[in-house]
């Protein structure tokens, strides 16, 4: 087998050989044979399909699997020449030639082997910052919430008119061209002024009412409106305001403590010191995503110098470029499919960028693996039912999605990542 074997640097190596016509026609005759034992074919006893007959049947399917046979006997001489572990190899080869003859296939490709990182001085690429702390203001704004969040409603105390932020408790019925419309009509329903629950335009004119009085209100249902005989009409609303409730914020004592944070033994300084680590909680992961990881990444990807992968580098720019089409305009698609030499330009433009994004991939997991960090499966899909629990997906679903979509990994490198980061920042005492 003729392959010469060329070091790029440490991480990229080309291949260059010929696969002979000899070798993929001993590889078909071999592939034939070995078919023929294991398929059935009317005429004749299982496992004694004559070669002859397999290659009838299966030709095109044995020329694939043998020229593929062929290529990986090709890569392994060439590795095994190079003493190169094929456990270093990452990724799939990058094609520079696959051209058919009659001698055979003459092959170029690039083999890309996974770095080898010396992540020495890490330590000096981790930025300085000082600990966030809790002021007794944001504390006491924390309470406040918390005390609005379990406020009772009550009858105003004296008579006045409607304002903006009371619940108005008021009979209504709607009417189109003069005749009620279905589900327009309610009693005594409790209508808090300004949430904006109903049509544009109705809780408006709720404030300034007084105690008792009887009011014609016209409004527009909105065009999209889900019910087709109302979307885009002017109706009215005939309008009786019974009484006027407040909102009375609760008590902030103990009780409040012990309901806040379901549990009969908490007081008030319980809570306080609850929100005080709430308040510098918050104020670490805003600061920690918004300065100290971009920070950190970017002083990483300086410090260390190492060869890339070229596959991967690729692989990045493949997903740079995609991401970019699914923000472009049908027209701008277009352009870019008449044009190919607007996507080379286009994946040049992206190649830095994917270069760090890549390097910084591998200094996370060289150092993770350093430092012992790392996430199983069931964190990632803890964290990710969480995540759609809270945003009031159906976290199966979400999962399952993921899953579909090979998703998980780099969930899982992200937490890794944040994980590692946490770490070497001290953030995580």
């Amino acid at each position: 087998m003729e392959v010469t074997i060329n070091k790029i640097d440490d991480a990229n190596v080309a291949v260059n050989g010929k696969i002979e016509r000899k070798l993929i026609d001993a590889n078909i005759d071999r592939l034939a044979r070995k078919a023929g034992k294991e398929i059935k074919v009317d005429g004749f006893r299982k496992g004694k399909v004559p070669p002859a007959v397999v290659k009838k049947l299966y030709g095109e399917k044995l020329r694939q699997d043998a020229e593929a046979d062929g290529l990986k006997s090709l890569i392994d001489f060439g590795m095994n020449q190079a003493q190169i572990d094929a456990t270093q190899i990452i990724g799939e080869p990058i094609f520079k030639k696959y051209d058919k003859n009659d001698e055979g296939i003459d092959v170029e490709l690039v083999i890309s082997l996974r770095p080898t990182i010396d992540t020495k001085g890490y330590e000096e690429a981790v930025p300085a910052f000082e600990k966030p702390e809790a002021t007794d203001e944001e504390v006491e704004a924390k309470l406040e919430e918390i005390a609005k969040a379990q406020a009772t409603t009550q009858k105003i105390k004296r008579k006045r008119m409607v304002r903006d932020g009371d619940i108005a408790v008021i009979d209504f019925e709607g009417f189109l061209d003069g005749e009620p419309f279905e589900g327009g009509k309610a009693e005594k329903y409790p209508l808090k002024i300004g949430s904006k629950t109903f049509i544009p335009g109705f809780e408006e004119q709720i404030v300034g009412m007084k105690y008792d009085e009887e009011k014609t209100i016209k409004v527009t249902f909105p065009e999209d409106y889900q019910a087709e005989n109302l979307a885009g009409k002017e109706v009215e609303f005939k309008v009786k305001l019974h009484e006027i409730q407040e909102e009375v914020p609760a008590e902030i004592d103990d009780e409040l403590a012990k309901k806040a944070l379901n549990d009969e033994n908490a007081t008030l300084d319980t809570l306080k010191e609850r929100l005080k680590e709430q308040v510098v909680n918050e104020k670490i992961s805003k600061l920690y995503n918004e300065e100290l990881k971009p920070k950190l990444i970017e002083a990483l990807v300086e410090k260390f110098d190492f060869a890339l992968p070229q596959n991967i580098v690729e692989q990045e720019i493949d997903a740079k470029v995609n991401a970019k089409a699914q923000q472009m305009s049908e027209e701008e698609l277009n352009e870019y499919k008449e044009n190919p030499e607007k996507v080379d330009a286009l994946r040049e433009e992206l190649r830095e960028e994917a270069e760090k994004s890549v390097k910084a991939t591998f200094i996370v997991d060289a150092l993770a693996k350093e430092q012992g960090v790392d996430v199983n499966d069931q964190e990632v899909t803890q964290a990710i039912y969480y995540e759609a629990l809270m945003s009031g997906q159906d976290p199966k679903a979400v999962i399952e999605y993921y899953q579909k979509n090979n998703l998980l990994p780099a969930v899982k490198m992200g937490m890794i990542e944040d994980k590692l980061f946490a770490k070497l920042l001290g953030l995580d005492k």
